[in-house]
C-alpha cells in the first residue's frame, strides 16, 4: 500500500531536482505568458474621418491614445464635438476612459489603465467657460 501511495504521490508531485554540491534545491518556475507592450500612440485630428484609426487602435485594447484635437478645433468646433462624442461611446462600450488635458489635447484609454482625476476637478459642460488642465468628457 505504502509503494502505491508513493508512485500516485510521485505522479502528482514529481520529485524536484537537488544539487547536493552546494545544498540547494532547484524548482521549475511556472513560466508566465509574456504579456503585451502597453503602447502610447499620439494622434493628431484634423477631420472627423481621423477618428476611424483611432477608434480601431482602442478596440485592439492594448493602446493608450494621445490626441491632438487642436486642428480640428480650429476648423469646426461641431466636428470636434461629434469625434468626442463617438470617442467617448467607445470607450464607455470597452470600459475605458476619455479625459482632456489641456485645451488642445485628450487621452483615451482602454479598460486596463485608469486616468488620475483629482477630486476639486469640475466635470466639463457645454455651458461651463472655467476649464482646468485636465478635463472630463
Amino acid at each position: 500500500m505504502r509503494k502505491f501511495l508513493s508512485k500516485i504521490r510521485s505522479a502528482i508531485n514529481p520529485p524536484e531536482e537537488t544539487d547536493q554540491e552546494d545544498g540547494y534545491v532547484e524548482i521549475e518556475g511556472e513560466s508566465e505568458s509574456p504579456q503585451k507592450k502597453i503602447v502610447v500612440r499620439p494622434f493628431t485630428l484634423k477631420e472627423f474621418e481621423d477618428i476611424k484609426d483611432i477608434l480601431e487602435t482602442l478596440r485592439k485594447g492594448n493602446t493608450i491614445c494621445l490626441v491632438n484635437i487642436k486642428p480640428l478645433k480650429d476648423k469646426d468646433l461641431l466636428e470636434l464635438k461629434q469625434a468626442i462624442n463617438k470617442l467617448k461611446k467607445t470607450c464607455d462600450a470597452h470600459d475605458g476612459e476619455i479625459a482632456g488635458f489641456g485645451e488642445e489635447w485628450i487621452v483615451v484609454t482602454p479598460s486596463f489603465a485608469t486616468i488620475y482625476k483629482s477630486k476639486a476637478m469640475p466635470t466639463v459642460d457645454d455651458d461651463d467657460e472655467e476649464r482646468s488642465n485636465l478635463q472630463t468628457y
